[in-house]
C-alpha cells in the first residue's frame, strides 16, 4: 500500500480538448481563410471566362475579316451600298451581299441564295466607300451613300464592335475592328 502525504501534489492529466474560446478563434480564422479562397476562386474564374470570350470574339472577327477582305478584293464593282449593307458584283457577274442587321446583331454574307453568318453579337457595324482621285497625289474621297446607282468605289472601310454576355452581364470584350480594303479592279 502506498501512502501519500496530504501536501504532496498529484500530477494533473493533460487536458484533451479545446476550450470554447479556442474553438471560436479557430472557427473565425478558418472562416476568413475560406472566404478569401472563395473570393479568389470566383474572380479567377471570371478572368478565365473573360479571356476565353475575348479569344473567341477575336477568332470570329479575324475569320470574318478574312472572308470580307477576299470578297471585296475579288469583286468587280460595288452595285449598291449603304452604311449597313453592300452589294458587290464579282467577276462571274454574281451578286454578293454583305449585310448587318441591327435587330439580330448578325453580319451575313449572301451569294447565290446561300446566306452565311459571319459575325454574331455585333453592336455596331458600318461600311464606308471611297473613290481615288489622282489630283495632288492619290487622295481618297468618300462616296455618298446612294442605293440606286453603282459607284466607282475603290476602297471600302468596314468597322464593327461585338460583345457578349458573361455570367449574365453584357461586357464589351472587343474593341472596334476596322479595315480598309482596296478593290483590285
Amino acid at each position: 500500500m502506498v501512502l501519500t502525504h496530504p501536501n504532496q501534489v498529484r500530477p494533473r492529466r493533460s487536458a484533451s480538448g479545446l476550450t470554447l474560446l479556442e474553438m471560436l478563434v479557430a472557427l473565425s480564422i478558418a472562416s476568413l481563410v475560406f472566404a478569401a479562397l472563395g473570393t479568389l476562386a470566383v474572380f479567377t474564374a471570371r478572368g478565365f471566362v473573360a479571356t476565353g470570350n475575348y479569344a473567341d470574339l477575336d477568332r470570329a472577327s479575324r475569320n470574318a475579316l478574312d472572308v470580307i477582305t477576299r470578297d471585296i478584293r475579288e469583286s468587280r464593282s460595288v452595285a449598291i451600298f449603304s452604311n449597313t449593307k453592300m452589294t458587290l458584283v464579282n467577276y462571274s457577274n454574281q451578286l454578293l451581299v454583305l449585310e448587318w442587321k441591327p435587330s439580330t446583331g448578325q453580319m451575313t454574307r449572301t451569294l447565290n441564295g446561300t446566306t452565311t453568318v459571319l459575325l454574331t453579337g455585333c453592336d455596331f457595324l458600318s461600311f464606308s466607300n471611297y473613290i481615288r482621285v489622282p489630283t495632288n497625289g492619290w487622295q481618297w474621297y468618300p462616296v455618298s451613300s446612294n442605293t440606286n446607282i453603282a459607284s466607282p468605289t475603290k476602297l471600302v472601310d468596314v468597322s464593327w464592335k461585338c460583345s457578349r454576355q458573361i455570367l449574365g452581364k453584357k461586357i464589351n470584350t472587343e474593341s472596334v475592328q476596322t479595315a480598309k480594303i482596296v478593290i483590285r479592279n
